[in-house]
């Protein structure tokens, strides 16, 4: 029996300015990614997300990003490593008040961004976040890319729980990278298309890069942008589609029990 976790990024809103549709996402997904204010998200949002999201039986994770909020935490940034592994820890610290309020676990980390993709292939960025997750509590989990032997490493060395993840909304690259969001055709916004890639992730293993060839990707957990368009439509075909192929969908606690 195959078992897999569905994440979105969601409390992407801030002040008046709203993203995404976090109440229809809320309910095809097993876990969320909350922003913690330093690329979108504030407190009003996080407060009202993680209640949202216990409402709706999702597990709650953080996602720290570099603090770039005019650019949505997508710009590079050059933070020394303890820098960035004081910046992530004040990030899953602002995010675990709110769950705590709400008696909510906190269930996992996941980069975001810019962060994310920079970290899944540098050591250094990967190992400063592991630090601060483990400095936080080494019993929660670090989700990052699976093909990506930074994540895994920085992971185990900090004594971490590792979750793999893939994109069912992402082209990718024949290193089992994601391709950039510069280029066009990179973001999947077919629901079909995305299911099948979901499907085929799931229950193969295997995702099929932008020249066609075959990458081999292992995942755990696969991730919905919510500021997708139209992401509530793609990931109900791929919930459905994953149901009916016999998937057992379920959130990360579960998995790593």
């Amino acid at each position: 029996m195959i078992s897999i976790d569905l994440n979105s990024d969601l409390g992407e809103s801030y002040g008046r300015w709203t993203l995404g549709d976090d109440a229809a996402m809320v309910q095809y997904i097993t876990s969320a990614n909350l922003a913690c204010g330093f690329h979108a998200g504030d407190f009003a949002v996080i407060d009202a997300t993680v209640a949202l999201c216990k409402r709706s039986g999702v597990g709650v994770g953080a996602q720290p990003s570099y603090p770039d909020l005019q650019g949505f935490g997508r710009r590079s940034m050059q933070l020394s490593p303890t820098e960035l592994e004081q910046c992530v820890l004040y990030q899953i610290g602002a995010l675990y008040g709110f769950c705590r309020g709400h008696q909510v676990e906190l269930q996992h980390v996941k980069p975001h961004g810019a962060l994310y993709n920079q970290a899944a292939a540098a050591p250094d960025l990967a190992r400063a976040i592991a630090r601060a997750v483990a400095r936080f509590s080494r019993d929660l989990p670090l989700v990052g890319l699976a093909s990506s032997t930074a994540f895994t490493e920085a992971a185990s060395e900090a004594g971490l729980p590792f979750v793999a993840e893939a994109f069912a909304d992402r082209r990718y690259n024949p290193d089992g990278s994601l391709q950039s969001r510069a280029i066009a055709g990179s973001l999947l916004t077919d629901p079909t298309e995305a299911a099948q890639q979901a499907l085929r992730l799931a229950c193969d293993g295997v995702v099929q890069a932008h020249d066609g060839t075959l990458v081999s990707v292992h995942a755990q957990s696969i991730c919905f942008h919510g500021d997708t368009p139209g992401a509530p439509a793609i990931v109900a075909a791929a919930r459905a589609g994953l149901e009916s192929a016999g998937v057992v969908v379920r959130p990360i606690r579960e998995l790593i029990s």
